[in-house]
């Protein structure tokens, strides 16, 4: 028997004047009150960078411009195999600031304070990628 192929999950790190945008997920839902970065499932034949512009869009009710893109990786939860496919994107100039629709709490936080939150188990591998990123893209001045 095979195991099922991982379900593809995009994510946003909206950064907005050096801080990262996390989002509380809901009581009732899977992963109960944990820390994410917004985003959620790829439709059938939808792109990646459609599906977390979209997902941004009903979640949060904002619009996004994606700036590029963190690796790809696999992550077993207990329920589920999950490709995480995060990218990093900023607001679009028009954009309404952020509000949560389908969470209960929104926070900007700078990122080496991102892991100081509760984060869903597989958003903790996406700060290192973003951190490490940083570090070979940091300019001087």
């Amino acid at each position: 028997m095979t195991a099922p192929a991982p379900i593809p999950v995009v994510c946003a790190l909206i950064a907005c004047e050096g801080r990262i945008l996390l989002a509380q997920r809901p009581a009732y839902k899977h992963l109960p009150l944990k820390w994410e970065f917004p985003g959620g499932k790829v439709e059938p034949g939808e792109e990646a960078t459609v599906a977390i512009v979209r997902e941004i869009r009903e979640e949060l009710g904002c619009e996004i411009v994606v700036t590029r893109a963190l690796p790809r990786f696999i992550h077993r939860y207990e329920r589920a195999t999950i490709e995480m496919i995060a990218f990093v994107a900023r607001l679009a100039d028009d954009s309404p600031a952020p509000h949560p629709h389908e969470h209960v709490a929104l926070a900007w936080v700078q990122p080496e304070g991102l892991l100081g939150y509760d984060l869903a188990a597989a958003d903790v591998p996406v700060v290192a990628s973003f951190c490490a990123s940083q570090a070979g893209s940091a300019s001087p001045g």
